[in-house]
């Protein structure tokens, strides 16, 4: 069963990259975001694609210029994930093949984000909009827009955010920091995919 939260692995080395990745998709998080202002970010989204690439959705966060884009598809990514929605970011990610997700916070930025072809939304920061903002906004969005909240949100109020119309979640420092083990990672990952079990029965 594959979840839609996208662990974000800000601040990840390509030594770790693989033995990371691993550690979140035994425990049931299969789709992997490098931001690309880590170290050497495109070295660890291809080893991670290189191991991982049949079994789950890699790809990088923090995504900013066309060349990033490139470079990201070089490495075998087939995800894009933007603090902002670029239209042309958002047009190059389609045309090379990759999924898009553009962080949006108000509605003009949501429409032009799907309007320019986005497969989904990381509203970001989402503490910023919160559950009533997302209510809202999804009273107004097309039925099959799949909203992702991102920045501010915990496993406590996963029911919440599911209930206001959130199809998944980002999750960055909750899951992953510099110096964490791999044995770290996959408990706070177990312990994240139950929760969201739990909200989601």
């Amino acid at each position: 069963m594959s979840r839609p939260i996208i662990a974000i692995l800000r601040g990840l080395t390509p030594p770790e990259a693989v033995e990371i990745a691993g550690a979140l998709i035994d425990a049931g998080i299969d789709r992997i975001e490098v931001p690309l202002n880590s170290p050497d970010p495109f070295a660890s989204i291809k080893a991670m694609v290189d191991a991982y690439g049949d079994r789950a959705l890699i790809g990088a966060g923090t995504v900013l210029t066309l060349s990033d884009v490139a470079q990201v598809k070089a490495a075998g990514g087939k995800l894009i994930v933007s603090p902002d929605a670029n239209p042309d970011i958002i047009a190059a990610t389609k045309a090379h093949g990759m999924q898009s997700f553009p962080g949006v916070l108000t509605p003009t930025e949501m429409f032009s984000a799907l309007r320019a072809g986005a497969d989904g939304l990381k509203i970001f920061p989402a503490f910023k909009l919160g559950i009533e903002g997302l209510k809202a906004v999804k009273a107004v969005l097309p039925a099959d827009t799949d909203v992702y909240a991102v920045g501010g949100v915990g496993p406590d109020d996963f029911a919440d955010w599911i209930a206001a119309g959130a199809a998944g979640f980002g999750m960055g420092s909750a899951l992953y920091k510099p110096g964490f083990t791999s044995d770290e990672v996959a408990s706070r990952a177990r312990a994240m995919v139950a929760a969201y079990d739990e909200a989601v029965k």
